[in-house]
């Protein structure tokens, strides 16, 4: 089950640590018509069932589906530890903070968290709502329980190290991955996407939320089509925003330019990204930004936003085109540079894609994650960063409190 970008990270990690020689157990939730018990690519995989209490997974419920999802695995992994033993507990986000902790305990081994975004980030530094600050509030507590932090980008361990008061030392830096030769595309396969969506091809892929930016690239269609007659904005993905996007469409008449092709299959996909004359990125917060390596792989001049981890993948006017986050204006202009400068878009897809080869394959990933477990090992199964009860300073939210 793939709710976005953490699914997907870690399950081509844990695959490749199988590969790699070790043994890996993952807990996680079930799924219908799958065993809950299995073993993938190596891996053996717990599809768990979540306790009470039985609610929906929505906003309105999050925090309740999530405390029964936790005891759900917590408890399935107290019975694992009955006849298997793990040297350390690999927690990813917030969602699993409660369940992992205790499996620590239990099995008296270090806890690694690895923190793939921030409440407060998300939200441009603000905790909006009571839902708001409890997330906050547990993942500033998850930080301060774990023996190490990973973070997947230089400019996440900053935000981690301001929000939580986690000392610099302890937190690592491992970027999100991907397999460039999991992601072929034939040419009959780009030939037939390029029929389905004649002109110039921009595509968006991803959640639609606010802090994906998608209005922001509706908002700059208009003065892009001004400069590009005939171009064609794609825009691939489910979220809570989509309504709002389609209403922001259909206000600025772009019905016939703009088009919500939903989830597609993935062979749809990749195809429909290395067809594409431009892959926009348009993040306001964007921790890292998987969907630039996978644009990447593919092929696809990239224009994406200076924001997050985004900036750390792709250097303007070298791998790609970059614009400063929320600003239409400035991104009608990266973007109508890359669209009438294919031979320019074309070389910096390519450099784009050796460096994406050469920095963030798999292998390499769960090589520098094993040395943080390694690390882990050496502080102590007890030791923490510090007190894991938030300090509450109203109105000085960079310093880990809760406003």
């Amino acid at each position: 089950m793939v709710y976005g970008g953490l699914g997907r990270h870690v399950h081509a990690l844990t695959r490749t640590q199988a590969e790699l020689g070790h043994d890996v157990a993952v807990l996680t939730q079930a799924a219908e018509g799958l065993p809950g018990d299995d073993i993938v690519d190596g891996v053996r995989v717990l599809r768990v069932p979540s306790d009470a209490p039985f609610v929906a997974l929505d906003e309105a419920h999050l925090v309740d589906w999530v405390m029964g999802f936790n005891s759900g695995i917590a408890r399935a992994g107290v019975q694992l530890l009955r006849t298997w033993r793990p040297e350390v507990v690999h927690g990813h986000d917030w969602l699993v903070a409660h369940a992992g902790v205790l499996l620590r305990d239990a099995a008296a081994v270090p806890y690694v968290s690895t923190m793939h975004a921030t409440e407060a980030g998300r939200h441009q530094g603000w905790l909006p709502s009571e839902l708001s600050k409890t997330i906050h509030g547990i993942e500033w507590w998850s930080c301060r329980e774990a023996a190490r932090v990973i973070c997947c980008s230089a400019h996440m361990r900053s935000e981690v190290h301001r929000l939580f008061e986690t000392p610099e030392e302890h937190i690592d830096v491992i970027p999100n991955g991907i397999d460039p030769q999991g992601w072929q595309v034939s040419t009959q396969q780009r030939r037939q996407a390029r029929e389905r969506h004649p002109g110039p091809l921009i595509v968006f892929t991803g959640r639609l939320e606010w802090e994906k930016g998608v209005h922001t690239l509706i908002d700059a269609l208009p003065s892009v089509r001004r400069a590009v007659p005939g171009a064609r904005l794609v825009v691939a993905g489910r979220g809570g925003a989509e309504q709002r996007l389609r209403d922001q469409v259909r206000t600025k008449r772009l019905g016939r330019q703009i088009s919500f092709a939903g989830w597609m299959p993935q062979d749809a996909l990749r195809s429909l990204v290395s067809a594409a004359d431009a892959v926009v990125v348009p993040s306001i917060y964007e921790p890292f930004g998987i969907v630039a390596l996978e644009a990447a792989v593919l092929g696809a001049p990239l224009v994406v936003a200076r924001t997050g981890g985004l900036t750390e993948i792709v250097a303007d006017g070298r791998t790609g085109w970059t614009f400063e986050p929320g600003d239409a204006a400035d991104l009608a202009v990266a973007l109508t540079d890359a669209l009438t400068h294919p031979q320019r878009a074309r070389s910096r897809a390519r450099l784009a894609r050796q460096r994406v080869e050469r920095d963030f394959g798999w292998p390499v990933i769960a090589q520098r994650t094993e040395a943080v477990y390694r690390a882990a090992q050496r502080r102590g199964v007890a030791d923490r960063v510090g007190p894991t009860r938030p300090i509450v300073r109203p109105g000085n939210l960079f310093t880990g409190a809760l406003a």
